[in-house]
């Protein structure tokens, strides 16, 4: 089972069901479909994908392209997979410069679309390990500070110590065995 999230745009309804079917042949089971921009728009703003696959072409007044700018105003992590005909290529690689992660021409080459999609999946997968680390080395740097601090403090204390026993031993008025005696107890109160 792979753990993308993908939502599926296309008036078509035999290929919306295609789509559907061949991805969730290719385990990835959180697959959901949208009859056209309206619907896409409704599921873009209840659930979280990490891909879009939306034809470029659809009526009801939401294109593929507006599709692709919904997506990205509402979550620029998402990416956009673009299904155009041949002769609205240049659309689609106009639609690659607002964010489009890709686009696919029909008839569909699945195998094609599978290797986008994993592509997609190993990119995200990099970006949520470097993240990672990045959260990991903020935390270290953080610790490393605090602890830093905490060293300075205390080689402030004891700078401040040594100077009290220093004081106490060069305090020739008073008798050798009290001054040591005296450095020792301020020692032993730290």
């Amino acid at each position: 089972m792979k753990d993308l999230s993908i939502l599926v745009v296309d008036d078509d309804p035999v290929m919306r069901r295609l789509l559907q079917e061949r991805l969730n042949r290719a385990d990835y089971t959180n697959v959901l479909v949208a009859e056209d921009g309206h619907q896409a728009t409704k599921q873009l703003k209840q659930h979280r994908f990490d891909v879009v696959l939306t034809d470029l072409v659809m009526p009801g007044g939401i294109s593929g392209i507006e599709v692709l700018e919904i997506a990205k105003e509402l979550d620029a992590t998402t990416e956009v997979l673009l299904i155009t005909a041949h002769s609205s290529v240049d659309t689609a690689v106009a639609a690659m410069k607002k964010g489009a992660a890709d686009y696919l021409e029909k008839p569909i080459n699945f195998d094609e679309l599978l290797i986008r999609i994993e592509k997609i999946s190993n990119l995200k997968n990099i970006l949520r390990s470097a993240q990672e680390i990045d959260h990991a080395r903020s935390i270290t740097e953080r610790e490393a500070s605090a602890t830093i601090q905490d060293l300075e403090m205390n080689v402030v204390k004891l700078r401040e110590l040594l100077d009290k026993v220093e004081l106490i031993l060069r305090d020739y008025g008073v008798a050798e065995d009290q001054r040591i005696d005296d450095a020792l107890q301020a020692l032993s109160e730290s």
